[in-house]
């Protein structure tokens, strides 16, 4: 009787410890070349300043193969219950379908880690161009509702009515987009996963200008007219140079302005914080961007793999969470922009910038 019962305690031992142990291996992350609090926070869907509280870290300094807590101490034991998960799963379909804007975040930055589409988001949450703000709650996922009207829909087509409602599509009633001010056909073609040769091809343009209130196909539902007019093709290789003419004077503007002092909250040639002197340059080589910070010109850019001269260089963690800086990459692996005291042009592989940096990114208005 005794081997039995210390057998039964032996088990449920063993059974304790081993769950005890996938929880810690689950609630702590090994660090990685290139991390940051920010981004491990990002990916945990966690505060910087849970991180730091947890691993009691006084500064943002991490380095690789540093192992620290992701969740907080009290949580770990929560997995093992049977009851915990369960209780969970009928939250979680109320609540699964929104997500709260954190600081830097992007729509296309949202709809990457979703498994989405900007154009789906942008949809769900009646949004027409690209800003969010942080604290924003947004829809990620449709409703649960959703299913069931698109079950009825077939019903009424099974009718008399069918045949008149098939022919509505092919005269060109599918999903549009209406133009809105600072609206580029790139832009446009980029946030709904179509070439600039498509949208054109589906709407008739034979050249890249567009309406405010114009309303464009971004759905091919009228294939035989808009095939015919592949003229257009040979636009993309015209703006070219005229990217790489803008290109140069955004270039020859910024490094004009080497020496400007710092100056936070100045956007004119008697000083400049770093977006300010985003704004001074670009719209002084003919780039008519707003006054914003450096969050929102993140919000109206793109990324990009491959940087041109020209595009904008991200940084975040510097003085607060999240994107904090921005720059103008000049070639060469390097960029001019207003930090520490003055206008200055750095290297990406300057041992502060380089750990901070987040990525190249270019302005729609550029397109």
């Amino acid at each position: 009787m005794n081997k039995i019962a210390f057998s039964v305690i032996a088990s449920g031992s063993l059974a304790l410890l081993i769950g005890v142990a996938d929880t810690e291996a689950s609630s702590t992350y090994t660090i990685k070349s290139g991390d940051s609090l920010w981004k491990i926070a990002s990916q945990h869907n966690v505060t910087v300043a849970d991180l730091k509280h947890w691993n009691n870290l006084t500064s943002d300094a991490i380095h690789p193969n540093q192992v620290i807590k992701v969740a907080a101490a009290t949580v770990a034991p929560v997995p093992v219950s049977t009851p915990s998960p369960a209780a969970t799963v009928q939250p979680a379909g109320n609540t699964v379908g929104t997500y709260t804007v954190k600081s830097g975040d992007t729509l296309s930055k949202i709809a990457s880690i979703h498994k989405t589409t900007v154009s789906k988001l942008q949809e769900l949450n009646k949004i027409s161009g690209h800003l969010i703000y942080a604290g924003q709650k947004i829809k990620v996922t449709a409703a649960a509702v959703n299913p069931a009207p698109v079950t009825a829909a077939p019903q009424a087509p099974s009718t008399a009515p069918a045949p008149v409602s098939t022919p509505a599509p092919a005269a060109g009633t599918g999903r549009t987009h209406k133009v809105v001010s600072g609206d580029t056909l790139t832009a446009i073609a980029y946030r709904n996963g179509i070439s600039v040769t498509q949208l054109m091809n589906w709407n008739g343009l034979t050249s890249s200008m567009i309406r405010i209130g114009q309303v464009l196909k971004i759905e091919n539902t009228a294939t035989a007219p808009s095939v015919t007019t592949p003229v257009s093709n040979p636009v993309p290789p015209a703006a070219a140079p005229a990217a790489a003419d803008t290109a140069g004077k955004i270039t020859e503007i910024a490094k004009s302005l080497i020496g400007t002092p710092y100056v936070w909250g100045g956007s004119t040639a008697g000083g400049f914080d770093c977006s300010g002197f985003i704004f001074h340059v670009y719209n002084q080589a003919g780039i008519k961007i707003p006054r914003t910070s450096t969050t929102g010109y993140d919000a109206r850019s793109y990324d990009v793999n491959s940087p041109a001269i020209g595009d904008l260089v991200f940084f975040e963690n510097t003085y607060r969470a999240g994107i904090s800086h921005v720059g103008i990459y000049i070639g060469n692996n390097q960029f001019i922009h207003a930090g520490g005291d003055q206008v200055q042009v750095t290297n990406l592989n300057n041992s502060y910038w380089s750990k901070h940096f987040s990525g190249f990114k270019r302005l729609y208005a550029m397109n």
